[in-house]
């Protein structure tokens, strides 16, 4: 009670302050479930991503949550596609570097981004998710654009007649990339560094059978 009203004020709970409602757009809400949703992927696998924690971190009911996406599989796949995003943006060629240098850094990168979120990463690939058809399409997709970010950065035109072979060995490269990394996040057999100058190596060395301009760039 104060002096100057002699009026009791009601007390304020931690916990009522904590999930407080905040009122945002409909675009901003579905952004703020979609990066709570991607930092809870940090360190559980994707079918671990729980609904109901998310609702309560952003101060809604879990029904309100399903007005923004329809079905909790919906928004396991907005999730992934976000963090798909975050990867290609955290493994952005930085052009001005050299060639050799400008893979080794986008890959260094890469395995610190899978390092960060390896609970996540082994289960998308691995875990009972990957299973599903959306999700095998999607990481399908993510790999393709990694696939004409390589050919958009290598020495060769896009017209070459010798295109679809290449095509078809980066796929391969970039099977192989998912693979080695998935068995080291299990095991890590190797220091990090040795891992990057493998997967490099690898490219250069296959380089050398798919495209002499190639090759070169990637020569250290």
């Amino acid at each position: 009670m104060t002096k100057e009203s002699g009026v009791r004020k009601p007390a304020v709970s931690p916990r009522a302050t904590a999930t407080k409602r905040v009122r945002l757009s409909p675009e901003e809400r579905r952004e703020q479930l979609i990066t709570l949703g991607t930092r809870m992927l940090r360190d559980r696998a994707l079918e671990d991503v729980s609904i109901g924690e998310i609702a309560q971190q952003a101060g809604i009911s879990r029904g309100l949550l399903f007005h923004y996406f329809p079905t909790k599989q919906d928004f396991h796949l907005a999730i992934v596609q976000h963090a798909n995003a975050a990867l290609l943006e955290r493994t952005t060629p930085d052009r001005t570097l050299a060639p050799y240098e400008m893979l080794r850094d986008s890959i260094e990168r890469y395995i610190d981004y899978v390092t960060d979120n390896r609970t996540s990463y082994l289960a998308l690939l691995r875990g009972p998710a990957s299973a599903s058809p959306e999700l095998t399409s999607m990481v399908n997709a993510h790999r393709q654009a990694q696939v004409e970010r390589l050919l958009t950065e290598a020495p060769i035109p896009l017209d070459d007649t010798d295109l679809p072979r290449l095509t078809l060995a980066l796929r391969g490269w970039i099977a192989f990339v998912e693979e080695t990394t998935l068995t080291w996040l299990r095991e890590e057999p190797i220091p990090r560094e040795d891992l990057i100058d493998l997967l490099v190596g690898a490219l250069a060395g296959l380089a050398l059978n798919l495209s002499p301009a190639l090759a070169a760039a990637l020569h250290p």
